[in-house]
């Protein structure tokens, strides 16, 4: 069966189908999510750090960067946590 097609049951998934698929997504979710981090970690961090691209980097752009990456982590790190966290108590007063 390919992620088109109808599953076998009529049309209706059984729960540890259900449970595959939401497994899927949240793979999915967290690989998108990376990617995100990354892509917007490297942006920011090379227009702070590398004033005149080149082929190379010298050493203060290298520490610049690797400082840039560092704190931008830290920081995602942080909201993540706060934000999961926030979920959890609004999960809980239901």
């Amino acid at each position: 069966m390919d992620s088109f097609s109808s599953p076998p049951s009529g049309g209706k998934l059984d729960s540890a189908q259900r449970g595959q698929i939401m497994d899927q997504v949240k793979t999915q979710i967290a690989l998108a999510n990376a990617q995100e981090l990354l892509q917007r970690m490297t942006d920011k961090c090379f227009k702070k750090c590398v004033n005149k691209p080149g082929t190379t980097l010298d050493s203060s752009e290298q520490k610049c960067l690797a400082f840039c990456m560092d704190r931008y982590m830290d920081a995602w790190n942080t909201v993540s946590r706060t934000y999961n966290q926030r979920l959890q108590r609004e999960h809980n007063k239901m």
